[in-house]
């Protein structure tokens, strides 16, 4: 079975994933004792994780070390190489999840940042959109979806929605014409 690769991310109901600073705050709006939306069942289909170094610091700043030691996790960043902890570095997402697919595994979750993002839509390379909306509006700050991607069709395959507000939008992308009508 070929490898997905899946955006799973949060933000704002007016599309922002941080504020300028990287502040993430808005999402503990949410926080509710034992609800994980759906991640622990998530991430049991998942073996390979990539961040974009700035989510990476973020994810650090946490004081926790680097999280899912059981996962093969990949950090793309432009100026650091090597390793932290269980985490390796890669300069190029592209040539990284090219060569991912190739090797039979589970799926791989992409979490951002928003570069990252922006690439792999820009070379089609996600094939599945899962969106937390939280019922928050920032106002300004780094948009999930930056502007000058490629138009691409979706196919709507769920959502859910909590008590706490959160939406959560599951879509299928990368589908071939005839999938979609066009």
């Amino acid at each position: 079975m070929k490898r997905k690769v899946i955006l799973y991310i949060a933000m704002s109901l007016d599309g922002y994933i941080a504020k300028q600073d990287d502040n993430i705050d808005f999402l503990s709006i949410v926080e509710s004792p034992g609800e994980d939306y759906g991640y622990a069942e998530f991430l049991n289909n998942i073996d390979t994780i990539i961040w974009g170094r700035r989510t990476f610091d973020k994810v650090l700043s946490f004081g926790n070390g680097v999280p899912h030691k059981d996962k093969k996790v990949y950090v793309i960043s432009k100026t650091k190489t090597g390793k932290e902890e269980h985490a390796e570095y890669s300069n190029n997402v592209v040539d990284l999840i090219n060569r991912l697919k190739t090797i039979d595994g589970k799926d791989i979750y992409c979490d951002g940042g928003a570069e990252i993002v922006f690439l792999l839509l820009k070379n089609k390379l996600i094939d599945r959109i899962i969106v937390s909306v939280i019922p928050h509006l920032l106002g300004d700050g780094i948009r999930l979806f930056k502007e000058g991607n490629m138009e691409q069709a979706l196919k709507f395959k769920r959502s859910i929605s909590y008590p706490s507000g959160l939406v959560q939008l599951w879509y299928d992308v990368n589908l071939k014409s005839d999938e979609h009508g066009a």
